[in-house]
């Protein structure tokens, strides 16, 4: 029996959380013990060009306070930096250090291995499969940044 609409929605959200989980309790076991899911959203969207709260909440769909607590805490780990704008001495503009590419790249990595432990799992071909409908049914472009706002928003922008 096929399964209801609501269940393949959830059963697709079930596998990025086993992935996400399974990524996350080995960047812990790799020595990052601190990194959350939003902390690589952020980091993402940092390094392709939000450099400031506003922007970041806007790209995660989340409050600029959001926003801020996710910036001071990614600060405070060393995943990021604030510096002055060279254009603008008043502003202050947000970049990934090489501690948090180093996260990034290693979390690529574990999700490179979550990949291929699916696919021997269910064998390489049938994996290639999946993969080539699932590409088919969401398209090629990876998921956006905002999935932390999305997932909590009740209908209307969280972002300020």
């Amino acid at each position: 029996m096929p399964l209801s609409g609501a269940d393949l929605a959830l059963s697709l959200l079930g596998g990025f959380r086993t992935l996400v989980d399974a990524a996350i309790d080995e960047l812990a076991r790799r020595g990052y013990e601190d990194v959350r899911p939003v902390h690589d959203y952020a980091m993402r969207a940092i390094a392709a060009g939000a450099d400031s709260a506003s922007e970041l909440g806007r790209r995660l769909s989340i409050t600029k306070q959001s926003a801020a607590r996710t910036i001071t805490v990614l600060e405070e780990r060393g995943y990021v930096v604030t510096e002055p704008d060279p254009r603008d001495a008043r502003r202050k503009r947000l970049q990934v250090t090489a501690l948090g590419h180093e996260v990034m790249r290693t979390g690529e990595s574990i999700f490179d291995e979550l990949r291929e432990q699916w696919a021997r799992r269910i064998g390489p071909d049938e994996f290639a499969v999946f993969e080539k409908h699932l590409m088919t049914l969401v398209g090629t472009v990876p998921g956006r940044f905002d999935a932390p706002g999305w997932i909590t928003r009740s209908g209307s922008s969280t972002a300020d």
